[in-house]
């Protein structure tokens, strides 16, 4: 199919929702990763199919997650669109705060969407937010570094080859740490990442009634593990540091290993922003040999909060930004590397994208995380680096701020699962879980 044809064919199914509706201003919030900061600079290819012009709120990702949560929880109607991901969708769904997307074009082929992205943005079936992109998370490493220290990275490392290869590696003479982490406190940012790592050592947020879990010795074990990998192997100050920080750092030659989103895969691997993009390797997560890795399973979607008066039009953009279509666009403008992955059956199953190293790992990885069943012992919740209760975000942005107080030397790991412990007990009893 023709460039030409498929830019009428996209008008043409835009145009269909809703019938052709008069030109708007579409106000979206969105998070300052590489992925979203692209789309904005193919908008255009938006505007000219529909007319409807966009207007940009980039934030960091705790910002963006305060300030959606703040407009709509308050119905402050200051955007069209959000993008949120599984952790808000199913619960602003089942509150009625989002505008429910179960009449999208025949064209868009919700059908198409991975099983596991289009289920952690549904209610009872039905889609509150499609995926931009899917990701889960994974070891991005350094195969010169490996190969000098005589070492092969495992497809399916456990954490004690971790271990080992970031001792290997690390050469704080020359700044090239062993393995870089998320330490920046969040529930979206360390938290999301220490949640999915204490999967695989088998500890768990809560037991079956709801009980806090930080005083037993798996919690203990996931995190004297952390800090000591991150003490005697990290950059300094990793307790500031995020996605974007160690995105940074690893591009810039100064991370033997990274655990991080599949979706940096890309940008790790992109001549004209990394160092070191020919010499990655991937692999899985790892694990204790418990039957849980350490990755987590997440989607960056968009979503039309129910206070918007341009519904018509955001659905438009919604299907416009994560369509196969777009996914094409991107693909011509900057190669099958840097397409949104993780959202799309099609896409996996495209010759073109195979052939682009971290693909399949990418899906392995998405495969292999089940947020029904995301521990070794059972747990009340559902949702795999973190519980999909309204309360979470609140108690663990504070127990993520102790984890990263300890990882800074300002407290001990006792210090901070203690805290962590009364903080989380103290907010489960007043929302009356207990």
């Amino acid at each position: 199919m023709t460039s030409t044809l498929r830019a009428l064919l996209g008008a043409t199914a835009l145009s269909a929702i809703g019938g052709i509706a008069a030109a708007e201003t579409l106000t979206i919030a969105t998070v300052n990763n590489g992925d979203m900061i692209r789309m904005q600079g193919l908008t255009d290819d938006f505007t000219e199919k529909t007319g409807h012009e966009v207007e940009w709120v980039t934030l960091e990702e705790n910002v963006l997650r305060q300030r959606v949560t703040t407009d709509i929880s308050t119905n402050g109607g200051q955007f069209d669109i959000m993008t949120i991901g599984m952790y808000e969708t199913p619960i602003w769904g089942k509150q009625e705060w989002l505008v429910p997307l179960d009449d999208l074009s025949e064209d868009y082929d919700v059908d198409d969407l991975l099983p596991a992205m289009a289920g952690g943005l549904s209610v009872d079936g039905t889609l509150y937010a499609a995926p931009f992109y899917g990701e889960s998370s994974m070891v991005m490493y350094r195969t010169d570094l490996m190969e000098a220290a005589g070492m092969e990275m495992p497809d399916a490392p456990t954490w004690d080859d971790i271990k080992a290869a970031a001792e290997a590696m690390t050469d704080k003479d020359n700044e090239i740490y062993g393995i870089c982490l998320r330490g920046k406190a969040g529930w979206g940012e360390n938290m999301a990442f220490l949640t999915a790592m204490s999967n695989s050592f088998g500890a768990r947020w809560f037991d079956e009634d709801w009980n806090p879990q930080f005083d037993s010795p798996e919690w203990k074990a996931t995190i004297d593990f952390y800090l000591d990998l991150m003490n005697n192997y990290g950059p300094p100050g990793a307790a500031n540091n995020g996605f974007n920080e160690n995105l940074a750092l690893f591009q810039q030659g100064k991370c033997g290993m990274w655990i991080d989103a599949t979706v940096a895969a890309s940008f790790v691997t992109n001549p004209d922003d990394s160092t070191v993009a020919d010499s990655v390797g991937f692999a899985l997560a790892p694990d204790n040999g418990l039957g849980k890795r350490g990755n987590w399973l997440w989607a960056w979607a968009l979503a039309i909060p129910a206070g918007s008066q341009k519904v018509d039009a955001a659905k438009q953009f919604i299907e416009w930004a994560t369509s196969k279509e777009y996914i094409e666009l991107v693909a011509e403008n900057e190669g099958w590397a840097n397409v949104p992955p993780g959202a799309r059956t099609s896409l996996y199953e495209n010759p073109e994208y195979q052939k682009v190293p971290f693909a399949k790992m990418t899906l392995d990885s998405i495969n292999s995380a089940d947020p029904t069943n995301p521990t070794v012992e059972p747990v009340p919740y559902i949702g795999v680096q973190f519980a999909a209760i309204p309360e979470f975000a609140g108690f663990a942005t504070q127990t993520g701020q102790e984890f990263s107080a300890a990882l800074a030397g300002q407290q001990s790991a006792e210090e901070a699962l203690a805290k962590a412990q009364d903080i989380v007990n103290e907010e489960m009893e007043a929302a009356g879980y207990k």
